[in-house]
């Protein structure tokens, strides 16, 4: 049968594909209109599959802090280059997946690719094939933290959209949340205080540290104090309250909420790719292969 152009054209706007791809889901559904979309869904669906193994290590961090400021929300969703990163799509996808958290409190990843992504009931991993077929690049949902406390305020801050951080506070105000905030941006704090540190990775880090001080050749009592002045500057560098405060390094960030009455309670910090391989193109190394191939 004959596929009008307006047939086309209304296609594209749902599916967001090409116009021979939706003339031809047309044709192929003897031009009906939901056929075609479900055949699109399910071709674009297998397309994803394919692009799931690709290396997704750009993106983006999104946060969202409810009206109230008691809870919060972070997510990093990566996408194979910041081009696409950057388009109004993945925006869309990215701003609507950050509500979902906020609003659902999902568990895991698992729950949270299957909540509802919206209205029309589809769910968030159906949501992200359809991107991914659409844009033609993996794009996958990372991780994520979500914060509530009825006693405590959530502040965040974004530098630029690579990275994001989200802290739970109790006293202070705005403007400390906010402070706090660009400061683990910047300072990369793994923990809050020298409690909240693994065991096992202070455990290392001792390791080291005495077969360094070992390797002075000092006698064993020397070679304690050296080891456990070493661990405690260690300690208070990877830790935020043991960190000098950005803005004022004369004090550290203890006694900066000590001052101010507060008290950090979380935080997570998340950065675009952060622990992902991204494979390093050499473009002229790929075209003398080409060449040599042809």
């Amino acid at each position: 049968m004959a596929i009008s152009a307006q047939q086309v054209k209304d296609l594209r706007e749902r599916t967001g594909a090409g116009m021979m791809e939706c003339k031809k889901a047309l044709v192929e559904t003897d031009g009906d209109m939901e056929a075609a979309v479900e055949h699109m869904r399910k071709r674009g669906l297998a397309k994803a599959d394919k692009k799931a193994d690709r290396v997704a290590a750009d993106g983006a961090v999104v946060a969202k802090i409810a009206d109230d400021g008691h809870s919060g929300a972070i997510v990093e969703i990566n996408s194979e280059t910041d081009f696409v990163a950057n388009g109004d799509d993945f925006k869309a996808f990215a701003a609507q997946v950050v509500e979902r958290i906020l609003a659902d409190d999902p568990a895991d990843l698992e729950a949270l690719m299957a909540l509802p992504f919206n209205a029309g009931g589809e769910s968030v991993e159906l949501a992200q094939k359809e991107l991914v077929a659409r844009i033609g690049e993996n794009i996958q949902v990372r991780r994520f933290q979500r914060y509530a406390n009825d006693s405590a305020q959530v502040h965040h801050y974004l530098h630029g959209s690579r990275i994001g951080v989200l802290i739970e506070i109790e006293g202070g105000d705005e403007a400390l949340g906010r402070d706090l905030c660009m400061h683990i941006a910047a300072s990369r704090p793994v923990c809050v205080s020298v409690d909240d540190v693994p065991e096992e990775r202070a455990a290392s880090e001792r390791e080291v540290l005495v077969a360094q001080a070992e390797a002075s050749g000092k006698p064993p009592e020397i070679i304690d104090k050296m080891v456990e002045g070493r661990l405690r500057k260690w300690l208070a560098e990877i830790t935020l309250l043991g960190q000098p405060f950005v803005k004022d390094p004369d004090q550290t960030v203890e006694a900066l909420l000590e001052a101010k009455g507060a008290r950090v309670i979380n935080f997570t910090r998340l950065e675009v790719g952060e622990g992902i391989e991204k494979k390093q193109e050499n473009f002229a190394e790929e075209v003398a292969a080409t060449i040599q191939g042809t």
